[in-house]
């Protein structure tokens, strides 16, 4: 190998520590998961060392949806680092003309626009400015508890202890309790711009809305002429057995945002989709939001395989099978482990594990690493783990995951003196 394994393990650590985070370093050391990704393929993950390997359930929140290194996608890049490069965001551009073409093909028809960007938080700040843009209003309602990446104006649309320490942030963000129309009812004014919320909020501890919700919040949104912004970065591309999230609510919003997935897990890219009628802002202005690397040339034909491979009926229905063998295991680990595991939140192979007290998130995180498992609890409540497969697992590898997990849960049962320090971590 030429670029792993240059280091040792431990000069790795002495050099991140260093000159990279040395919070990052303390955290991982004194909680024993100080894993560095060396070798990585398909599902799995190995330390640096070869000492340890762990399937990935926690999959970096989508980015690596089709696991790590794919090799369709791995073709496609290499093929396009034959003739493209970066290329320049100013001008018109045949490779994000063919990949937008593409997106708004299997998008719902009302959607016909694509801007793009490098990450997900990118692709929220724009879909926040074009609501602002277009409707000529401030106002954001977003959920409590939410999370859209760390840029400007996704970030005053997160939680308070991810934006407390920056403020004042931009202003006009109003959060509301996710899942109650009610509250969004009371909300919306004159001067509200959009709704916005994560389809499933994962942050939150994937909260699956009421069957009703966004109808709901669409007819709320209709009637004050109000933009609806779906977040699917994390439920989109097949995630939840259907390419978007928002399918399964039979609601069609007027912005929505995908990333991390796109990528392949080999390039960065982004995209925000919205309705026709919103690009007569952008067609009076069109240069008022660029990127640099937004849709760079090499990541097009990269997010096109992905889309290639996500969209193909074979595909979804394999994620919905998967999806139900894992969810029919885990009622079992529900029924034995009921004094821990409390309810399974599923849409999909996009999940939740919630848990009874929230110490249970941190202590499954480590119990899970111990057991060969990659997962990692909601940051934004404690008490769930966050749960997301490869949608390219096998049912021998799903079964292997339920075993590990079965192991892990035994694990945190048989240590309850864990629990506590664990508390004091979350608080």
């Amino acid at each position: 190998m030429v670029y792993i394994g240059r280091l040792s393990k431990d000069e790795i650590i002495k050099n991140f520590a260093a000159h990279v985070s040395s919070g990052k370093v303390d955290f991982y050391t004194a909680i024993g998961f100080d894993f560095i990704m060396g070798r990585r393929e398909g599902p799995w993950m190995w330390d640096i060392s070869g000492e340890k390997k762990l399937i990935n359930c926690h999959c970096n929140g989508g980015v690596f949806n089709l696991g790590h290194r794919h090799p369709a996608v791995l073709n496609v890049l290499k093929e396009a680092l034959e003739e493209l490069d970066i290329g320049n965001h100013h001008l018109i551009s045949e490779q994000r003309a063919i990949l937008a073409d593409k997106l708004v093909e299997l998008s719902p028809e009302e959607i016909t626009r694509v801007v793009f960007g490098v990450g997900g938080g990118e692709a929220v700040d724009f879909a926040i400015k074009l609501a602002r843009g277009y409707t000529g209003r401030h106002k954001i309602i977003y959920a409590k508890g939410g999370y859209h990446g760390h840029t400007g104006l996704a970030l005053a649309a997160g939680d308070d202890h991810f934006k407390a320490p920056f403020e004042p942030l931009a202003p006009g963000f109003v959060a509301v309790p996710f899942g109650d129309a009610d509250f969004v009812e009371r909300a919306v004014d004159e001067k509200t711009a959009a709704v916005l919320f994560e389809t499933i909020p994962a942050t939150l501890g994937m909260p699956l809305p009421p069957n009703d919700f966004y109808e709901k919040v669409r007819e709320i949104c209709d009637r004050k002429g109000v933009l609806l912004i779906l977040d699917e970065i994390q439920t989109g591309l097949g995630r939840t057995g259907r390419l978007w999230g928002f399918e399964h609510y039979d609601v069609v919003p007027d912005i929505f945002v995908i990333g991390k997935g796109l990528s392949g897990g080999v390039y960065p890219i982004s995209a925000t989709c919205y309705k026709e009628e919103l690009d007569s802002f952008m067609c009076k202005n069109p240069f008022i939001h660029v990127s640099t690397f937004g849709g760079a040339e090499l990541g097009c034909p990269v997010a096109l395989k992905v889309l290639e491979i996500v969209s193909s009926e074979t595909f979804l229905e394999h994620v919905k099978d998967v999806a139900n063998l894992l969810g029919e295991k885990l009622e079992s680990l529900l029924e034995r482990y009921s004094d821990i595991l409390v309810e399974i939140r599923q849409k999909g192979l996009f999940m939740g594990l919630k848990m009874s007290d929230v110490g249970y998130g941190p202590v499954m995180s480590i119990a899970s690493y111990n057991n060969g498992i990659l997962a990692v609890y909601a940051d934004n409540d404690s008490s769930v783990l966050q749960f997301l497969p490869p949608l390219i697992i096998d049912k021998s590898e799903a079964s292997y995951i339920l075993e590990r997990l079965d192991e892990a849960y035994k694990w945190a049962k048989e240590h309850p003196e864990y629990l506590e320090l664990a508390r004091a971590v979350v608080h």
